[in-house]
C-alpha cells in the first residue's frame, strides 16, 4: 500500500506543500480553518507524520527523556506522573529509563536518549554516582539536563529537590517530642547526598534536645525491608539500648516494625518507628507508619515547569543554575504517636533483652 505523503494532502486540498507542512506543525501563520481542513484530510487519507523528518527540520522532537533508579517505589512513579502531566499539557511526550541503581545502565540510558534525539533529559541519579562524566559532558555540549530528587550538586545544572536535612530534623524532633530519647537511625551505605543530609538533620535534632548522638545508634546498609529486620536483630544482639528507630526510607522502617512486633514489642508504647518518603502502604499497615512526605507530585510538576521555562529561554544554562528546594511534610501516624504523660516508663534493659512474645 502506497504511503500517504504531505504532497497527497496538498493535492487533495489544492494548496501548497508548505501550507500543509506548517498546518501539521501548528504554525501560527496558518488559519484555524486551514489547519482543521488539513487535519481532517490527513485523517481521511490515514497520514502518519514522519517524526524523524519533522525533528530534523525543526530541531525539536518534543520528547523528553526521564532517568530514574526504579519504578518499584511509589515515590518515583508519583514524581514521573507529575512530570508527565505537565509535559503532556505542553505538547511533549516522555521516554522513561530505569537504571536499577547501576551507573552502567544510567550511562546507557543517556546514550539511548541522545540517539532518540530528545529535547532534554530529566534525571534522578543512581546510587553509583561516583563517576558521572557523561552528565558533565551533556552540560558542556549544552544539551538540556535537569536533576530531580537526587542531584549532583557540584555540577552547574538546574535541579528540583527536597530539603532532606529538614526532613531528617522534623522526623527526629517528632520522636523526641513524643518522649523517645535513644533513637537509632538506619541510613544507606551508598554515598548519596539525600541520605547524608537526612542523617545530618537527625543529629541536629538530637543535639537541640540535649541528646548526644551515639555511633552505636547509626546503622548503614542496603535500604530494604530486610535491613530493617536485621538492624533490630543486631541492636538486640549487641545489647544496644534504644527506644525508637528512624529509617531513611519507608520499606526499611517497615522491616523494623515487623521485626519488633514479631519479638513482642509494643509499637509505639515501647518503641517508636519513623520512616521517610510516605510510600502508599504506610497508611494501611498496623500500626500505621509515621513518615515524611516529599511532595512527589509537586516535585514532578515543578521539575517539568522549570525545564519548560528554561528551554524556552535564550540559554538553558545560566551562570547560577536554578535550584528549587521543596519543604518536606511530617506525617505522624500511630507507629510513633504516644501519650507521653500516660505512657508506661520504658526500660532500656527491656529493649535489649531480645525477649519474644508468647
Amino acid at each position: 500500500m502506497k504511503k500517504t505523503t504531505i504532497h497527497d494532502i496538498a493535492n487533495e486540498l489544492d494548496v501548497t506543500f508548505s501550507t500543509v507542512a506548517r498546518a501539521l506543525n501548528d504554525h501560527p501563520g496558518i488559519s484555524v480553518a486551514t489547519k482543521a481542513a488539513v487535519l481532517e484530510m490527513a485523517k481521511k487519507l490515514n497520514y502518519r507524520q514522519n517524526k524523524l523528518a519533522s525533528t530534523l527540520r525543526s530541531g525539536k522532537s518534543h520528547v523528553i527523556g526521564i532517568i530514574i533508579p526504579s519504578l518499584d517505589t511509589s515515590f518515583f512513579s508519583s514524581v514521573v506522573h507529575g512530570i508527565e502531566k505537565v509535559m503532556n499539557e505542553n505538547g511533549y511526550s516522555v521516554l522513561l529509563y530505569q537504571t536499577g541503581e547501576s551507573l552502567q545502565q544510567e550511562q546507557k540510558g543517556v546514550d539511548t536518549f541522545l540517539k532518540s534525539m530528545v529535547d532534554g533529559i530529566l534525571a534522578s541519579v543512581s546510587a553509583e554516582e561516583r563517576q558521572t562524566e557523561f552528565y558533565g559532558d551533556l552540560r558542556k555540549r549544552q544539551i538540556p539536563l535537569l536533576f530531580f530528587d537526587r542531584a549532583i550538586q557540584q555540577l552547574s545544572v538546574p535541579s528540583v529537590t527536597i530539603n532532606d536535612f529538614q526532613g531528617g530534623y522534623l522526623a527526629t524532633r517528632h520522636l523526641l517530642e513524643q518522649g523517645y530519647k535513644k533513637i537509632v537511625h538506619i541510613t544507606s551505605e551508598k554515598e548519596l547526598t539525600i541520605f547524608s543530609e537526612r542523617k545530618r538533620g537527625y543529629e541536629a535534632a538530637l543535639l537541640e534536645f540535649g541528646v548526644q548522638p551515639q555511633a552505636a545508634w547509626v546503622y548503614a546498609g542496603n535500604l530494604s525491608l530486610e535491613l530493617g529486620k536485621t538492624t533490630v536483630a543486631a541492636l538486640l544482639e549487641s545489647n544496644t539500648l534504644f527506644d525508637a528507630i528512624f529509617a531513611a526510607e519507608d520499606y526499611t522502617a517497615m522491616g523494623a516494625l515487623q521485626q519488633l512486633q514479631e519479638l513482642g514489642y509494643k509499637v509505639p508504647q515501647e518503641v517508636g518507628v519513623m520512616g521517610f518518603a510516605n510510600e502508599a502502604f504506610g497508611a494501611f499497615v498496623s500500626p500505621s507508619l509515621s513518615t515524611v512526605d516529599q511532595q512527589t507530585i509537586k516535585m514532578g510538576e515543578e521539575t517539568a515547569r522549570l525545564f519548560l521555562s528554561l528551554i524556552e529561554g535564550d540559554s538553558f544554562y545560566s551562570k547560577v543554575p536554578a535550584r528549587i528546594v521543596l519543604d518536606p511534610i511530617l506525617i505522624p501516624r500511630n507507629s510513633s504517636k504516644r501519650n507521653v504523660e500516660g505512657a508506661p516508663a520504658t526500660s532500656g534493659e527491656k529493649l535489649s533483652s531480645g525477649r519474644r512474645s508468647g
